[in-house]
């Protein structure tokens, strides 16, 4: 059996650590919950940190959470699907929104509910995903800001994502700079600016970030403690908030190389035969998991050994001469890159466990 275990005293150490570089930093901040999946009872130990504002891809999601946390702002972080207005209006506090279109649909659900909706106008800063050009958004707010049950609240932008662009210290100043210019222009507030990922982190430490900036939305460095810049982890921080473990279901000393002849395999890999180890074999195990639940690549063995490939539900693991001894039953710890947290929590046949 494969579960994924969440260790609550690691969770709880890291959120304490960001909590109070954002404090002293004068940041507003808000966790992303969408790796999580809804996982309710791991949702349950984010809200017990004591967190004001949860960020989540999915309605979904946000219901779960309301239903939890009434109290906790909710915010939708992607443009909003048309036939999904209703359930956002109703479960989310804020939005990210940048088609003028579905900002006046929110605006007359709004309106309808008798509630106030807020928004914050995402900006395209080069990674290409969403976000409103930079020369059309003068246009585009001034035609949001009057729309009833509609708040601006902020500007924001995202990093990283896509294309993988990196905030610079340029970017975010130009970023700050927009909000200058719209308060400027329309005599509006607009208390934030959400320039913040975790990416952006780095930054902080080397004195980097404008002082514009002052809200950030944060899920990999508290789940996982990764400076994005250095791929090593923050000093002070976990980076094993989350822990697979699969069980060992066969353990046999086989031939190193594929016996007969080879073609494409349902993955649409083609196996290349290295003939240096020919006549050789090693001790290869395989475990209750697969490409249905995880891409290998985002698995990180604790122990010395080599994964050799998946199927949709096997696990395929090189042990050499299994100098510890592993046998069929044992189980084998792996931590995990975010995107493989991100399918196991997707996955209902991975057990969830606190630990």
């Amino acid at each position: 059996m494969a579960v994924l275990k969440l260790h609550r005293s690691k969770l709880q150490h890291n959120y304490q650590h960001l909590n109070q570089v954002f404090k002293a930093h004068g940041i507003d901040w808000g966790i992303v919950t969408k790796l999580l999946c809804g996982e309710e009872k791991f949702l349950e130990e984010v809200l017990a940190l004591g967190v004001r504002e949860i960020h989540d891809s999915r309605v979904t999601n946000l219901k779960a959470i309301k239903k939890i946390a009434p109290d906790v702002q909710t915010v939708y972080i992607k443009p909003a699907p048309k036939g999904s207005i209703p359930d956002i209006i109703e479960y989310a506090d804020v939005s990210f929104q940048t088609e003028l279109e579905i900002i006046r649909l929110l605006s007359e659900e709004a309106v309808r509910r008798k509630k106030l909706h807020k928004i914050i106008i995402m900006i395209e800063m080069g990674d290409l995903r969403e976000g409103v050009l930079g020369e059309e958004l003068v246009d585009f707010y001034a035609q949001v800001f009057e729309l009833p049950g509609i708040k601006v609240i902020g500007l924001g932008a995202n990093f990283n994502c896509l294309h993988g662009v990196m905030p610079t210290q340029d970017k975010l100043i130009q970023l700050s700079l927009y909000k200058q210019i719209i308060e400027a222009k329309f005599n509006k507030n607009i208390p934030w600016v959400s320039g913040g990922t975790s990416v952006t982190i780095p930054l902080l430490f080397t004195h980097q970030l404008p002082k514009g900036i002052n809200h950030f939305r944060i899920g990999e460095a508290l789940f996982f403690g990764l400076n994005l810049f250095t791929a090593e982890t923050f000093e002070g921080m976990h980076d094993d908030v989350f822990e697979l473990q699969a069980e060992i279901i066969e353990l046999t000393e086989k031939p190193m190389v594929p016996v007969g002849i080879l073609a494409e395999n349902p993955s649409g890999d083609n196996y290349e035969i290295d003939e240096s180890l020919y006549g050789k074999t090693s001790h290869r195990a395989i475990l209750d998991i697969g490409l249905l639940d995880v891409n290998p690549k985002f698995l990180l063995p604790k122990d010395e050994l080599s994964v050799i490939g998946a199927s949709s539900d096997m696990l395929v693991i090189e042990l050499g001469e299994n100098k510890n001894n592993y046998k069929v039953g044992d189980v084998l710890q792996f931590s995990l890159r975010y995107m493989g947290a991100l399918s196991i929590l997707n996955s209902r046949y991975i057990t969830k466990e606190i630990v």
